[in-house]
């Protein structure tokens, strides 16, 4: 599924750091996307999730690379990504052994990461702000995968 993003983001939920802020707002988006997908699907759109949750691996190890440029304790938010991407692998596998049914997931996940903006990434956002924040970012170092099973 090709995927552009088209300003999902609450304005409430920006970090007001370009990239992560795309960065959530194309997550908000595939999330959109799949629940339109599956409304006219008879069967779980597999690789759209697991294209997500390989977005959200990104995602997360962006966030990690910047925290570790600017020094940034880090270690309750890394637990947090940890925590979301073990959730997210196990979430796949019951979702394709028919064990979760898609679309409360998929509420779920928007309400969880609305709530890791609001307590994980406002406060990287804010430090990212301050003289000396990370500005260019580079690519990540950690695996993009890391973590994932398929």
């Amino acid at each position: 599924m090709e995927h552009k993003p088209q300003g999902m983001l609450p304005l409430e939920l920006m970090v007001n750091h370009p990239t992560l802020d795309a960065k959530h707002d194309d997550i908000f988006c595939r999330i959109e996307a799949i629940k339109e997908s599956s409304l006219a699907a008879e069967t779980p759109p597999g690789d759209e999730v697991l294209a997500l949750v390989s977005c959200f691996a990104r995602h997360f190890a962006t966030e990690d690379e910047l925290a570790r440029e600017l020094g940034m304790e880090f270690s309750a938010h890394a637990r947090e990504h940890a925590q979301a991407l073990h959730l997210l692998d196990k979430a796949c596998a019951d979702l394709k052994s028919g064990r979760l049914d898609l679309r409360p997931f998929l509420r779920y996940l928007e309400y969880w990461f609305e709530h890791h903006i609001n307590e994980f990434d406002k406060p990287l956002g804010r430090r990212l702000a301050r003289p000396g924040g990370v500005r260019n970012l580079r690519a990540p170092r950690v695996g993009s995968d890391a973590g994932l099973t398929a």
